[in-house]
């Protein structure tokens, strides 16, 4: 799977949320959008279609970041993560929050789906605050007694401690994080919007070329593309804009 020196251009840079509620609508979008080379699977949709849309999208050769965000015991962490293993996904997400045995162990069995499938193993990367989450919310419902940016870099920290390959976190967390970890581990960033479209119930947001200047390796743009009265046109767009 590809580094940040693998990349071709910014389009593999981006990755499109594949928020569709039935397979029909989904395959429909992905050969509406044929320049996106990576999508995100969410909940909904792998609720809906199972494991079917990962072999559409194969099928068509697109990279995939199946983002189910684990989050469990240790051992239901680990069974799940072997089952999604044996996919053949590119990205696998789980809550860091989840603590260091359970993402030891999904690690792990991730990589044993992987070899009994004789697939590539996947990246596993950890959710470190959804990008939804206001300091205020950490602070007051969560009762976290941290500032949100240390917050951030303590989940980061410990998914690397675990032997993870990287994180998702909001942009606007890129630069210390890239500071702090590394160049090789992973950051997958949401709430990238361009300077044209509205940040929608994305709280803690940066443009693509912001995000990507800020240290991210990956940008995950939805609305701004998906919602778009041409898809196709707006991706492009959005890959312009990605370029500075």
């Amino acid at each position: 799977m590809a580094d940040s020196q693998d990349f071709r251009d910014n389009r593999d840079q981006i990755i499109v949320p594949l928020d569709a509620p039935t397979l029909e609508e989904a395959i429909a979008l992905v050969d509406q959008i044929p320049a996106v080379r990576f999508w995100k699977v969410g909940l909904e949709l792998f609720v809906s279609t199972g494991a079917t849309i990962l072999a559409e999208l194969k099928a068509r050769q697109k990279r995939i970041f199946l983002d189910l965000k684990f989050h469990d015991i240790p051992n239901t962490m680990a069974g799940a993560c072997r089952a999604a293993g044996r996919y053949g996904v590119d990205l696998l997400t789980v809550h860091a929050t989840a603590g260091k045995e359970a993402l030891v162990a999904a690690n792990a069995a991730a990589q044993e789906g992987a070899a009994a499938a004789g697939s590539p193993p996947p990246k596993v990367i950890a959710v470190t605050v959804l990008t939804s989450i206001l300091p205020r919310t950490l602070a007051f419902e969560l009762k976290v007694p941290l500032e949100l940016p240390d917050f951030a870099l303590q989940m980061a920290l410990l998914a690397q401690d675990s032997g993870l390959s990287g994180v998702v976190c909001s942009p606007q967390e890129a630069a210390h994080l890239r500071q702090v970890c590394g160049d090789r581990f992973l950051l997958v960033c949401p709430g990238v919007r361009p300077t044209w479209a509205s940040a929608n119930d994305q709280r803690r947001v940066m443009t693509p070329a912001e995000a990507l200047r800020a240290g991210a390796n990956y940008l995950v743009i939805g609305r701004p593309i998906t919602a778009a009265p041409d898809p196709a046109e707006a991706f492009a767009r959005m890959c312009e804009e990605a370029a500075g």
